[in-house]
């Protein structure tokens, strides 16, 4: 069974029992707004949008956006502002606004105040090919600069249970290499294979690991066969693991800005699930980032 679409996301969000509270960092901008708005609409969330309130205001009024049933928290800091809300329980989710990534995390991780849980904080990024249906899960393609193995062993972690709540009971893990030979000379290589020989003992479970590979064996089944890779589990990766923020962040702008998709981030090893993308995002990514947010918690 593949992942869950982004439709099928919309329409568990739309059965909801009752909208959830969601705390947003920087809400002066079009396109967090009219996503809120959105989902407001639909009865997903009630927004605390955090900021400047005399920009929020002139953000809606410019684009003609109506602010009933989102309540503003005017605040100097809105990362911290908004991490508040999450700590003292009054918003079970956190959104990424128009901030940057530093400011947000400075606010997420602050040992005394932030959102640490003991997990490595990372981000998931959900793909949807739209030509071909084709979905599969990215990860850490936002925070983890070059995580070690202790911590890819963590960031699959994430993936994997997002995947279970995505519909994916067993999900292919491919642990990303420019080659499937393993080289001391090339480290990503040597993690891939340990990754895979801990998933075969069971330190590693839910899922199918294997590693390494390199991105068309974990893509296509024509690469892997052309290859003469002999495992047929692959060829259809349902998580592909980078092996450092730079590869990641090419692979998934590459396929963003040049391919027919739908995308949406989560960040996950936080003590509640964050809505996560980038400031150029549109209206729709931060809407599909806050459907893949809400699909990660526990049904009511």
């Amino acid at each position: 069974m593949p992942l869950l679409s982004f439709d099928e996301l919309y329409k568990r969000a739309d059965s909801l029992r009752q909208p959830l509270s969601i705390a947003v960092a920087g809400g002066a901008d079009p396109t967090v707004l009219g996503a809120l708005r959105t989902a407001c609409d639909r009865g997903w969330v009630t927004p605390l949008v955090v900021g400047t309130e005399v920009e929020i205001t002139q953000a809606a009024s410019a684009c003609a956006v109506g602010l009933h049933g989102l309540t503003l928290v005017d605040a100097a800091d809105a990362p911290a502002a908004a991490v508040a809300l999450v700590r003292s329980q009054q918003a079970r989710l956190l959104m990424k606004g128009q901030i940057s990534t530093p400011s947000l995390m400075k606010a997420v991780l602050d040992p005394l105040s932030g959102l640490r849980t003991g997990r490595v904080i990372c981000q998931v990024v959900l793909m949807e090919l739209r030509k071909t249906g084709r979905r599969f899960l990215l990860a850490d393609t936002g925070v983890c600069i070059q995580p070690t193995l202790p911590q890819k062993i963590d960031i699959v972690r994430s993936a994997v249970d997002l995947a279970h709540a995505l519909g994916v009971e067993c999900p292919r893990v491919a642990g990303l290499a420019a080659t499937e030979v393993v080289a001391a000379s090339m480290p990503e290589t040597v993690d891939g294979a340990e990754l895979q020989r801990l998933n075969g003992s069971g330190e590693i479970s839910g899922c199918l690991v294997r590693g390494p590979l390199s991105f068309d064996l974990a893509f296509d089944a024509d690469a892997a066969a052309k290859k003469k890779f002999g495992d047929q589990e692959f060829g259809a990766a349902d998580i592909m693991l980078f092996p450092n923020l730079l590869s990641a962040n090419l692979t998934v702008k590459a396929i963003m800005y040049t391919a027919q998709c739908s995308f949406g981030g989560v960040l996950c090893g936080a003590a509640c699930p964050v809505v996560f993308m980038s400031r150029a995002d549109t209206t729709a990514t931060r809407l599909n980032s806050l459907a893949l947010a809400l699909n990660t918690l526990p049904r009511q």
